[in-house]
């Protein structure tokens, strides 16, 4: 396993430190200014509007609390399993939960559209390649490795393992480009403009090197996507710890967002009869029903539902246990066909799970994602991210701030160190250089840019 603890760049550990690799790395993470700037970038309702609900930042805590809980249960359940001796430890998880969402720009995934829109002819842009692109280029530990994270650190935060020109569509409905229909505003066309999932070919090198300790069977296996006509292809593998992280994504999304959404009443009891249904969440019912029948009557689902749109003390309880129910029904799978175990094995959830965490996961899609007032804020930060990106993009030298005009000229692609900076800010410093350059009444000589 030594080979997975290896770093881009060398580095020696002070000799007196009892951390080990992956305590470092984790260490690296939570002390970078990409992990701070996350408490001031949406998850998924708006910030400012209440100081109870989440942020990228405690999302992004969440994941990684859930995720070290995952490998936890899987060591406990699977003592003997084949996979026991890979599962990744507490710091190694969490440091890669803790990293899932550093590449998201402000304002969700308008942003990331706006910001694939204005790279369209230049490389594009995706938030989960924007992570890498920070761990391994834009980050300070090292002089010219980001964070310098181990080989198997990046392997997990590796989430979709293609390049960008691998995966875009050629087709012209997938051609980021604005909406005909606008006649007075230039209106982004969000379908044709959403990004694929995967990595930028900017770290096609870094991609190359943390796989390189694998077989050229297992790389080309791993890299393996899904044509689809008329769409961005899709990957199809993930490591071992990607999918611990992913599954824990999945997790907090699916209830953490819910419960946000239950306390500022944004979905109501019948929203959520329609979207959670009785045979949605059977296998929740069936556990309630064998360890908590005290507190129910014979309508176990009612039980649920009155919890869930009672008081927040009592949501709170079936909150935790839906995170237990979860966690403690995650399963090792593998997939013979890989040589290297990281890439063999892989965490998944049964059926009867999967389904309860996708009803979950689209009730927050359908009655907060997609709905007006969260459209509205969205909509209007996609807009922002344009302006503010083709302004500094019109005269950088300029309009940037020293530090990036200095990446700018030594960007062969410019424009990627535009982005990397629009990228990196949180909404708030997105909305003040907007109103900086654009509202007549706004900002001073003595504002720091």
């Amino acid at each position: 396993m030594s080979k997975w603890f290896a770093r881009r760049e060398k580095w020696n550990p002070q000799g007196e430190d009892a951390r080990d690799a992956a305590a470092i790395d984790y260490a690296r993470i939570i002390h970078s200014a990409s992990f701070r700037r996350l408490q001031g970038k949406t998850q998924v309702l708006n910030l400012g509007d209440s100081d109870f609900y989440r942020t990228r930042l405690t999302h992004s805590i969440e994941v990684a609390q859930i995720a070290g809980g995952i490998a936890r249960q899987l060591e406990k359940d699977n003592p003997s399993h084949p996979a026991r001796p890979f599962i990744p430890d507490l710091a190694m998880i969490q440091a890669i939960g803790v990293t899932h969402d550093l590449g998201h720009p402000p304002f969700g995934h308008g942003g990331e559209v706006a910001l694939n829109y204005c790279m369209r002819s230049k490389g594009g842009f995706e938030g989960n390649g924007q992570t890498l692109r920070i761990l391994s280029r834009l980050e300070k530990f090292s002089e010219g490795a980001g964070a310098n994270l181990t080989r198997r650190t990046l392997l997990g935060v590796l989430k979709y393992p293609a390049a960008f020109s691998a995966v875009a569509s050629t087709h012209p409905a997938r051609s980021p480009r604005l909406q005909e229909a606008p006649s007075a505003i230039k209106v982004i066309d969000r379908v044709s403009s959403k990004p694929p999932k995967c990595y930028m070919d900017t770290e096609q090198d870094v991609v190359e090197w943390i796989l390189s300790e694998l077989s050229q069977a297992d790389r080309e296996r791993f890299a393996s996507i899904l044509l689809i006509e008329g769409k961005h292809s899709k990957t199809l593998h993930k490591s071992f710890d990607c999918t611990i992280m992913d599954v824990a994504d999945d997790i907090s999304f699916g209830i953490h967002d819910l419960e946000d959404a239950l306390e500022l009443r944004l979905i109501d009891e019948h929203g959520f009869r329609e979207l959670i249904t009785e045979d949605d969440c059977g296998c929740f019912l069936d556990v309630l029903k064998v360890k908590y029948s005290d507190e129910f009557g014979n309508d176990i689902y009612q039980g649920f539902v009155e919890a869930m749109m009672g008081e927040p003390g009592r949501r709170k309880r079936f909150v935790n246990r839906l995170v237990h129910h979860f966690i403690t029904n995650c399963r090792i799978e593998a997939d013979e066909a890989f040589e290297d175990p990281l890439l063999r094995y892989r965490v998944a959830l049964p059926e009867g799970q999967r389904r309860f965490l996708d009803a979950l996961k689209e009730a927050v899609a359908r009655k907060v994602i997609r709905s007006p007032s969260v459209q509205h804020l969205e909509f209007k930060g996609q807009g922002m991210v344009v302006a503010v990106f083709e302004a500094l993009s019109s005269d950088p030298e300029a309009l940037l701030p020293a530090p990036v005009f200095n990446a700018y000229q030594m960007e062969s692609n410019p424009d990627r160190a535009v982005c990397d900076h629009v990228a990196g800010m949180t909404d708030m410093a997105l909305m003040k250089t907007y109103e900086r350059l654009f509202s007549p009444r706004m900002g001073s000589v003595f504002d720091m840019v």
